[in-house]
């Protein structure tokens, strides 16, 4: 049972499913095995797609999901082979050692985060971009050196410098990409100021004031998730309307905090 709880808590739900159907083929209960493994996958997809919905996930500490599904998975096992398993050990003195256990673990760790980690590594574009730094307080500027030269980013850096975005009371972390010609700037800010009026009408003010210095690139900026810059939740590309728009002071209430970013 040990050897379970070690093998699940390093290598994740598909380890405690391995080790339940091969429970049940040793056991002589084959027919069970099938079923264990269509609920072990389900589970396993259930659990990690869930991780990626649920807001502010990555402050849950890391040790708790883990000690969570290990948890779950050793009282089923205890529930529903722990008599039999007792028996088999004591008529035959076998059972899985610790180092077997290890061992199928980590087969079964690569089996399971590989793939999400490929997945994460695809789809966020800072994982993979180059960083470059302006100003007093280090604004980042994060862009794919294939599709951009550091001549644009300076450029890009420049007008947000002369629009006083990049100013010296906050600072601003955004994602530069260049797509069709036309410059996107992914900025992150908290959750919901992209539906407030006042945040929009700057944001548009500010895409306009960007615009009239680059004039050969059309420029649009994304209004992004603090937690995920690639969650874009709003489109600035011209079609807002310009109300008139708060201080800049105020405005930087309405962005990510540096200090909050992963």
């Amino acid at each position: 049972m040990g050897s379970i709880w070690a093998g699940t808590f390093l290598g994740g739900p598909l380890t405690a499913g391995y080790f339940i159907a091969e429970n049940f083929k040793t056991l002589g209960q084959r027919e069970k095995v099938t079923t264990t493994w269509i609920i072990t996958i389900t589970v396993t997809v259930v659990l990690f797609g869930g991780l990626f919905m649920i807001p502010n996930a990555d402050k849950i500490p890391n040790q708790i999901i883990p000690l969570i599904y290990t948890a779950i998975a050793y009282y089923i096992v205890n529930e529903i082979q722990g008599d039999r398993i007792k028996q088999y050990i004591s008529e035959t003195g076998k059972a899985f050692s610790i180092w077997r256990a290890l061992g199928i673990s980590l087969i079964w760790a690569c089996v399971t985060f590989l793939p999400i980690l490929i997945y994460v590594f695809l789809t966020d574009p800072t994982l993979t971009a180059t960083t470059k730094s302006y100003g007093q307080l280090n604004h980042e500027i994060y862009y794919n050196e294939g599709s951009l030269t550091q001549t644009e980013v300076d450029k890009i850096a420049d007008a947000l410098t002369q629009t006083v975005f990049f100013d010296e009371e906050q600072q601003k972390v955004i994602l530069l990409e260049k797509k069709d010609a036309k410059y996107i700037i992914s900025i992150p800010i908290i959750k919901d100021a992209w539906d407030d009026d006042d945040v929009i009408s700057y944001f548009e003010s500010l895409r306009v004031d960007l615009q009239s210095l680059i004039k050969d690139n059309k420029v649009i900026i994304n209004l992004c998730s603090e937690e995920d810059i690639t969650q874009i939740k709003r489109v600035l590309d011209g079609a807002a309307a310009n109300k008139g728009y708060k201080s800049l002071l105020l405005i930087n209430y309405f962005l990510m905090d540096k200090s909050n970013a992963s």
